[in-house]
């Protein structure tokens, strides 16, 4: 179920971890979002970097931030870089239809230990275990 709230969808009825999904392709976007959904998060989608801004700058409660490395306007490494400033311990998952050759261009070292890239095409047990993974580690 899909509430269209100022351009994010929310899946409700989920209480458990949140992910903001940011990605420009509709078609990627939502079967992604129905894939983490099916793994039991808590998904907010935005289809570009103001979207995300917008809910980032919110009060909204935020676990993880999945975004495209490919966005119009701005790249996810930008945003991710933002997203960290504006949340410090928010974790962040690249996602990249480029291969394994992904640099946190515009991140700080630091930050880089709380981000992870995934490579298009991913299956649901990539996703699955590269999620845990992640929160399994403060």
């Amino acid at each position: 179920m899909h509430d269209r709230i100022s351009g994010v969808v929310e899946k409700a009825g989920i209480d458990t971890r949140i992910i903001l999904l940011v990605e420009d392709d509709e078609v990627v976007r939502t079967l992604t979002s129905e894939l983490l959904a099916e793994l039991n998060y808590r998904v907010l989608e935005a289809e570009d970097a103001p979207e995300a801004l917008a809910i980032l700058q919110s009060e909204q409660p935020l676990d993880l931030l999945m975004t495209d490395i490919c966005l119009p306007g701005m790249s996810g490494y930008r945003l991710m870089a933002i997203a960290r400033q504006l949340r410090p311990t928010l974790r962040g998952l690249f996602a990249s239809g480029y291969g394994d050759s992904v640099e946190f261009a515009d991140l700080p070292a630091s930050d880089a230990q709380q981000v992870a890239t995934i490579c298009k095409p991913y299956s649901p047990a990539l996703l699955r275990s590269t999620l845990q993974t992640m929160f399994e580690h403060p």
